[in-house]
C-alpha cells in the first residue's frame, strides 16, 4: 500500500533555560514572529533597571519571578533608557531620512524592551503577584486554551500589555460619528480611530445603492458606513482571519447582517459592482507585526493589486474609491507622478478627488518626529473610473489620469 507524504506541521517555537538547576521549557509567543532569546536569566523584585536594561540590549531574556506591577515598573524605566539613547534627526535631514531614522529606533527599542518575558500558565492565567486576570485578553489573541494541548508558554511583558489595550478597545468600542455607533476592533485589527478617512466614505455622492464591494474591510467600518447610507448589498472582503471575524462581529452587532456579507478573498469577490471601495495601508513599507500590515503596505502590493483589478471588477458606468493619505509623499516613499503613473497603467482615470486633513493629535505634536510631514498631510479619496468609460479616443487624447473635480471637507 502506497502512502502520501505527510505535510510538516510548523510546531510552536519553544523557550529553553536553566532554573533552580532544573531544565525548564515553554511555549514562545510573538505577534511579531520574532524567534526566542538564546540566552536566558531570571529576574525578580530584586533586578535593578540597569541591570534589566543592560541584559535586554545584549539580547538576553529576563523570566520575571516576582511581582507583575514591579514588572511594568521596570518596563517604564527601560523605556526610559532607551528613550535617553534615541538621537532625534539632525534639522537638515530630509523627511525620508526622518522616517528610516524613525523606523530604526523604533525596531531598536521593540527589540530591547521584549526581552522582559512574563509566564503564562496553560489557561492564560499568570502565575505572579498582583497580576490581573487576563485569561480573556489571552484568548481573543492566541484562541482557546489548550486547543493544541499547549502547556505553559511565555510572552513579552510589552506585548501582553498591548493585549489588554486591545481587550478594552474591544470591549468599550471605537465611537464612529458617521454611524453613530460603535466599532468593535479585535486584536491584531487596525481600530478606526482616524475618523476622516470614513467621513470622506460618509459623504461622497454615491454612483448606486444596489451594490458595493469593499476591499480589505478589516473592521468592517466602511461596509457599514455604506450600507447605513442605503447600499442594498455591500460584499466586504478580507484575507485575515482575525478581520473576517471582527467584521462579522461588528456587522452583526449594527443588525446590517441582511445587507453586508464578509467573505474571505484576497482582495476583489467575483463578479462587478458599480462601485469598489478600498482603504489600503498608506505606506510601502515593512511591518514587523501583524497591526502594522494595516498601516505598511511592502512595495504597494495591496495597493497595486487593487489598482490593477479595478477595472475588471467595475460595472461599465462604476466607480472606484480610493481611500490614501499623501503621508507617503511628504516621507519620499511614494510621488504623486509615480501613483498616477499606477493609475495609467491600470486603465483608470481619475473623475474626482475629495480631500480632507487629519485631525488627529500627532499631527499637532511638534515634538513627533515626523511632525512636518504628518503637518503636510493630506488624505483623499480618488473617484476613479475604467477608462473605457470615456471611450477610447478620447481617453487617448485626455489621458487617463487627468484629475477633475477636487473638493475638500
Amino acid at each position: 500500500m502506497n502512502l502520501a507524504p505527510v505535510a510538516p506541521v510548523d510546531l510552536p517555537a519553544v523557550l529553553r533555560w536553566s532554573e533552580a538547576g532544573e531544565a525548564r521549557s515553554a511555549i514562545w509567543r510573538s505577534e511579531s514572529g520574532s524567534l526566542p532569546p538564546r540566552r536566558v536569566v531570571i529576574a525578580d523584585d530584586r533586578t535593578s533597571a540597569d541591570l534589566a536594561f543592560r541584559l535586554a540590549r545584549a539580547g538576553t531574556g529576563l523570566v520575571w519571578r516576582g511581582d507583575f506591577q514591579n514588572a511594568r515598573q521596570l518596563l517604564q524605566a527601560m523605556t526610559r533608557r532607551v528613550e535617553r539613547l534615541e538621537s532625534k534627526p539632525g534639522p537638515n535631514a530630509s523627511h525620508a531620512e526622518a522616517f528610516s531614522r524613525h523606523r530604526q529606533m523604533q525596531a531598536r527599542r521593540a527589540q530591547t524592551l521584549a526581552m522582559l518575558l512574563m509566564p503564562l500558565n496553560p489557561d492564560y492565567s499568570v502565575p505572579l503577584r498582583r497580576a490581573p486576570d487576563l485569561r480573556a485578553a489571552c484568548e481573543e489573541a492566541y484562541g482557546p486554551p489548550g486547543n493544541l494541548a499547549e502547556g505553559a508558554s511565555v510572552v513579552a511583558l510589552r506585548e501582553l500589555l498591548g493585549l489588554i489595550g486591545a481587550h478594552e478597545w474591544r470591549r468599550q468600542g471605537v465611537p464612529v460619528a458617521a454611524l453613530d455607533e460603535r466599532i468593535h476592533p479585535h486584536y491584531g485589527v487596525f481600530a478606526p480611530i482616524r475618523g476622516e478617512y470614513v467621513d470622506l466614505v460618509a459623504q461622497a455622492p454615491l454612483p448606486g445603492t444596489a451594490l458595493a464591494f469593499d476591499i480589505g474591510t478589516g473592521t468592517g467600518v466602511l461596509a457599514a458606513v455604506l450600507a447605513r447610507r442605503g447600499v442594498a448589498r455591500v460584499v466586504a472582503t478580507d484575507q485575515d482571519v482575525r478581520a473576517l471575524d471582527c467584521a462579522r462581529e461588528n456587522i452583526a452587532r449594527l443588525g446590517l447582517k441582511q445587507q453586508v456579507e464578509v467573505v474571505a478573498a484576497d482582495l476583489f469577490p467575483a463578479g462587478r459592482a458599480p462601485l469598489v471601495v478600498c482603504n489600503p495601508p498608506w505606506l510601502p513599507a515593512q511591518p514587523s507585526s501583524s497591526i502594522e500590515h494595516a498601516v505598511y503596505d511592502p512595495d504597494s502590493r495591496m495597493l497595486r493589486g487593487f489598482l490593477d483589478g479595478l477595472a475588471d471588477h467595475l460595472m461599465p458606468s462604476g466607480e472606484g474609491w480610493l481611500v490614501l493619505s499623501d503621508l507617503a509623499e511628504h516621507l519620499g516613499l511614494r510621488s504623486r507622478a509615480e501613483l498616477l503613473a499606477l493609475f495609467d497603467a491600470s486603465g483608470l482615470k481619475v473623475i474626482g478627488r475629495v480631500d480632507v486633513r487629519p485631525r488627529h493629535p500627532r499631527a499637532a505634536d511638534s515634538g513627533d518626529p515626523l511632525h512636518q510631514a504628518r503637518a503636510a498631510e493630506i488624505t483623499s479619496l480618488w473617484r476613479l473610473a475604467a477608462c473605457q468609460r470615456a471611450g477610447a479616443s478620447q481617453a487617448s487624447a485626455q489621458g487617463c489620469s487627468v484629475a477633475s473635480s477636487t473638493s475638500t471637507l
